[in-house]
């Protein structure tokens, strides 16, 4: 089982800045995702930054998600000084 996303930090360019509950901190890229589906949706910069957290995983308005498994096997690994 992969470990629950704890925090996020909504980045410039599709991308979310995940804090996972292992200690981890990953960086997400959604870009590929918005040309697909639901994702359609959070296109809008405005409301890709409105992603949150709900029971380890990422949620935007209108039921739109991506499960915790989903955003740490497609998250790469960064040092902290890279988030920024």
């Amino acid at each position: 089982m992969n470990p629950y996303v704890k925090d996020l930090t909504p980045l410039p360019d599709y991308r979310l800045l995940l804090y996972f509950e292992n200690g981890e901190t990953r960086i997400f890229d959604a870009a590929p995702y918005l040309e697909k589906g639901v994702f359609t949706r959070i296109r809008h910069p405005g409301l890709f930054g409105l992603a949150k957290v709900v029971a380890g995983s990422v949620e935007w308005p209108g039921e739109v998600d991506l499960s915790y498994d989903t955003l740490y096997l497609e998250s790469k690994p960064v040092a902290h000084a890279e988030a920024t």
